[in-house]
């Protein structure tokens, strides 16, 4: 893939959103709802394809998203070798109640992620990126 000219990859783990459980609700028939519901939580989780991709390259842009709902989320998907992390329903349920509740989800995610720095000693992303803090997983 790598050699195709893919630029950068999102893992997009198991753990977000499964289009087949969406599908399934969806559904009209019995089999379609049945087929929604057993492939529900089908996928590698996130934190696994993160070291997955970087068994493969460690130069390639990383997106990790797929599950993530906080601030320590995003920071060991990091620390696993992600370059950036993404998340939506976090935001989205933020943005659902009003504008100071999305305000104060931003702040909350910069705090956990400054706090988890802290407690591994790390002064920046980079530094956490290749902390090696998780390495038992890798």
């Amino acid at each position: 893939m790598l050699a195709a000219g893919v630029a950068a990859i999102d893992v997009a783990g198991a753990g977000g959103t499964s289009w087949a459980k969406i599908e399934g609700e969806r559904a009209t028939d019995a089999k379609q709802r049945r087929l929604g519901a057993t492939f529900a939580d089908w996928g590698i989780p996130t934190a696994e394809c993160i070291v997955g991709v970087r068994k493969v390259s460690s130069e390639v842009p990383l997106i990790a998203s797929g599950g993530l709902q906080n601030g320590l989320d995003a920071a060991k998907a990091i620390a696993l070798g992600a370059d950036v992390a993404g998340m939506a329903r976090p935001f989205l349920q933020a943005a659902a109640e009003s504008t100071s509740a999305l305000e104060m989800l931003v702040e909350v995610l910069i705090a956990e992620i400054a706090t988890t720095m802290f407690c591994t000693g790390c002064a920046n992303l980079y530094e956490l990126k290749h902390s090696g803090v998780l390495e038992t997983l890798r």
